[in-house]
């Protein structure tokens, strides 16, 4: 069995506080736009829900140089309003006088207390006092301290997710399939560690593991002459219009194509030579996308530590009522079907049924049903990029 201090683990449903820090960069000049920008963008955040507080900073040293901090109840209150499409409008006007950005997201472990020299106990309530708590997920009333840290293994996880125009999906396949992949080595510190790109229909979902600074890595493989031929032979298929030469539309096309991983768990010093990549495609109903997410989170933290258990790690992404599960597997992903699909176990098959948007498809409750729905829900590989660990 898997202990808790060998698990490889991240999560936005530990149910601690959240502290959000935001770096700026503004243009020459622009500090009275900012502040305008600002004090609009304050008041429309203080009335979301989870948002507890936040900091406007100026360094002292560089006048450009800002810093907006905000506190919030949990990661998911403050996941539901940034990937939003009113965060995407109201944070629009920042863009004419911020040169550069960069988000923190961090889980708040231990704080100094209102006495002199005291600290803030984190303080552990049962899972049974959240009904939308799943069973493996630590679980905690809203607002208080990450129980323990957490082990990481060094790498970032983010995926992007794009629809492309129905009909064209076989030449887009063969486009995703046959790029040049860029060079790896982003800087000293930062590397691209792993691409998987997967189709499911006409959405197409590409997750990228990368060592050190993600936004440095997304920025590199953007100014590869071979990923830009790449995008370029694309934009014809697209869903949606974009045009990368332009800042604005670029920017607009990845926020909203932003797929974060809101959880992965693998087991720690594990490493079998004959693991696979699947990906799984959940299309949840109106405002469950969180829910299912969370679901899926706590199937496979238990699963992590059973050492009967295929799974060797899972990350789900969520945006919106879009869910997509990578799944680290041995074997063939049909050998445990309600173990693959995320529902092995008591009725969360018939919890699932509830949270995806395909009512129409009935309750998958006998392993042949539940065989058919994890068919229909597998994701079509189609490529999956390593680069060699280096010693």
């Amino acid at each position: 069995m898997t202990t808790l201090s060998e698990r490889i683990s991240q999560s936005a449903f530990d149910g601690s506080r959240l502290r959000v820090v935001l770096l700026l960069d503004l243009y020459d000049g622009a500090q009275n736009q900012f502040l305008e920008v600002y004090e609009h963008l304050r008041k429309q955040v203080s009335s979301v829900p989870g948002h507890i507080s936040d900091e406007l900073c100026q360094s002292i040293e560089n006048p450009s140089q800002w810093l907006i901090t905000s506190e919030w109840e949990s990661a998911p209150r403050f996941l539901a309003w940034v990937n939003s499409e009113e965060h995407v409008a109201s944070v629009q006007p920042l863009h004419g006088c911020v040169r550069d950005t960069r988000s923190l997201r961090f889980s708040v472990l231990r704080e100094t207390g209102k006495g002199p020299g005291s600290e803030s106990p984190s303080v552990t309530v049962p899972l049974s006092a959240f009904p939308s708590a799943s069973p493996g997920v630590a679980g905690r009333a809203p607002g208080h301290l990450q129980v323990a840290p957490r082990r990481g293994d060094g790498v970032v996880r983010h995926a992007l997710t794009f629809t492309v125009k129905p009909g064209s999906e076989p030449v887009v396949a063969e486009l995703l399939a046959g790029y040049t992949s860029p060079q790896a080595r982003v800087d000293d510190t930062t590397r691209l560690r792993r691409t998987s790109l997967f189709m499911h229909g006409n959405r197409v979902v590409r997750a990228v593991e990368v060592e050190g600074d993600l936004l440095a890595a997304l920025r590199h493989v953007a100014q590869q002459p071979e990923v830009q031929a790449l995008e370029e032979a694309i934009n014809p298929y697209l869903e949606q219009d974009r045009d990368l030469s332009d800042p604005g539309s670029a920017r607009m096309f990845f926020t909203r194509a932003a797929l974060p991983a809101v959880h992965h768990v693998a087991a720690g010093g594990r490493a079998s030579a004959d693991v696979r990549r699947h990906a799984l495609f959940y299309p949840a109903k109106d405002g469950c996308g969180m829910a299912l997410a969370r679901l899926l989170a706590g199937q496979d933290e238990a699963a992590v530590d059973d050492p009967t258990s295929p799974i060797e790690g899972s990350t789900v992404f969520q945006r919106d009522d879009i869910v997509v599960r990578l799944l680290d597997l041995r074997g063939p992903l049909d050998a445990r079907p309600a173990l693959a699909l995320g529902v092995e176990g008591g009725h969360k098959a018939a919890v699932l049924a509830r949270l995806l948007d395909s009512a129409k498809d009935g309750v998958p409750t006998t392993d042949q049903e539940i065989s058919r729905f994890l068919a229909r829900s597998e994701m079509r590989l189609i490529t999956d990029r390593r680069t060699p660990v280096q010693a």
